[in-house]
Parts: structure tokens; sequence; C-alpha cells
């Protein structure tokens, strides 16, 4: 389904409905891949997420477009695992606030709340990248660790990024913007291992 050895980008599926994972996405493989989306391919299914890991959360989505789409692809999970929160919201990071439905800013309000007197607010952002390719399946991970501000600053990103503190940087996602993000996030380490691998291929 996918070569590798064209002059022109090769492409792959991106197993998300995210507008906003897949802009980051493409951004980081601009000139390397093209990203195919879901809707590229006319798949419009709600992919259940059960597994209680981001790893296995990634790999039912990859598995799910391989069977039923027969397209080489990859997809991620990212959790944000807050130490004095035993990990939460980790696999339940994108429904945190109401396990139905997605809601950023509820998700991140009830965060702050739970936070609100603890004195660690250490905590990391992890993705975990599952890779269906030629018949193989491999996983991925990239890990940024960090700080949980005490309220929103900035206004690019979305989901967590107006409160999460990259470890050396002093600032949120959302005030270190777009640009900065993509290149020491969590996604984008993973992907940087995806790549490396992609590209020995």
């Amino acid at each position: 389904m996918t070569t590798l050895h064209t002059d022109t980008p090769p492409s792959l599926v991106f197993a998300t409905n995210n507008a906003h994972k897949l802009s980051e996405i493409r951004a980081i493989f601009a000139g390397k891949l093209q990203i195919l989306s879901l809707a590229d391919i006319d798949c419009h299914d709600d992919i259940p997420e059960t597994a209680d890991t981001l790893e296995g959360n990634a790999l039912i989505k990859a598995r799910w477009v391989k069977e039923k789409y027969g397209y080489d692809c990859f997809a991620d999970d990212t959790g944000l695992e807050v130490t004095a929160l035993d990990g939460r919201p980790g696999v339940h990071t994108a429904r945190y606030a109401y396990p139905d439905r997605h809601d950023p800013e509820a998700n991140t309000q009830k965060l702050l709340s739970e936070l609100k007197d603890k004195a660690d607010r250490t905590a990391q952002f992890r993705t975990a990248i599952a890779l269906i390719l030629d018949g193989e399946e491999h996983v991925f991970e990239g890990v940024v660790r960090g700080q949980i501000a005490t309220e929103k600053r900035g206004t690019e990103g979305f989901g967590y990024d107006p409160v999460f503190i990259p470890e050396d940087t002093g600032r949120t996602f959302a005030e270190l913007g777009t640009e900065v993000k993509n290149k020491i996030s969590h996604r984008a380490r993973a992907v940087a291992h995806l790549v490396e691998f992609l590209q020995s291929k």
C-alpha cells in the first residue's frame, strides 16, 4: 500500500478525526510524507478506544483501518499523566470531564480544580503511535515532562496546551506556539521515532 522510495512523497493514512492532530502531524511530516486522513479514505466510523493503555488504543485504531479499509496506517493515543493524581487522566485525557464526549475547556477546568491544593504539579504528556506497515505492527513512544500551571496561559494550541509547561521552557505550549510545540512535544518525539523507522525501510 505504501512505498517509501519514490521521488514524490509517499502516502500513509493517519487514523484520526482530530483536525488539530492532523494539522500537527502534517506540519511535522511536510515534504517527507503525504498524510491522508480518515475522511480522505472515506472512513467516518466512530472507532472505539476501549483499551486501558495508550498503546492498546493506538493499536485498536490502526487495526480497524487496516482490517476494514485495507490501508497501511498509523494511529496515536496521547495521555496527560499527572503525578499528584496517580497518573490521571491518562487514557481518559480526551474525555476527562465527560466520559461520553470531548470538552477541552471542561477537561482543563477539572484538572485545575483537582490540583488546586496540590504542591506537586509535575506531569508528563505521553504519545504512543501504532504503525501497521507491510503486514507488521510497530509501536513508538514520545514523552515530554513538565508542570501544570495554576491557570490558563497563552492562546495557541488545543486541549491542555494552555496549562502544560514543558520542562526548561517556563511557558505553556499555548504560549510557545505551534511551531515550537511541533519541535519539542510528546507527539513530535514519537513521530521522530516513526520517521526514523520509515526512513530505514
